[in-house]
């Protein structure tokens, strides 16, 4: 599964999105839009550490069921650390992939996240 580095720069404009106050419904939609409560970042609800997190272009399915998908846009935070079961960054061969963390018998590998398709396992070996 390779990974693309964003050739252009994520800019973020700065200015705080407004949160609206009260729910939506799937329903009839609601004719008020005075009832906001506040602003809100989303951004930084998904970065902790800005000048140590870098955005990349995922390619590939083999993280289908860690809701990572084909052309999803991630974020990599080089600051966070290194958990079994979470999703990694990992240089293979000289080319960069996106897997999961694991480890067996005392030993670390880079598993998949796919019920769907058979992807191969790096380090299990």
């Amino acid at each position: 599964m390779p990974i693309h580095p964003i050739e252009k720069s994520v800019r973020v404009t700065g200015l705080p999105q407004r949160l609206a106050l009260t729910r939506v419904t799937a329903g009839f939609p609601s004719p008020a839009a005075d009832d906001l409560e506040g602003e809100i970042d989303p951004i930084a609800w998904v970065v902790r550490h800005p000048t140590s997190t870098f955005w990349w272009r995922v390619e590939g399915g083999c993280l289908w069921d860690a809701g990572i998908r084909d052309g999803d846009l991630i974020a990599v935070d080089r600051a966070g650390k290194r958990r079994i079961g979470r999703a990694v960054l990992a240089v293979v061969e000289g080319a960069v992939t996106a897997k999961i963390l694991r480890k067996r018998d005392g030993r670390f590998y880079l598993g998949t996240a796919n019920s769907r398709e058979a992807y191969p396992e790096m380090g299990s070996e």
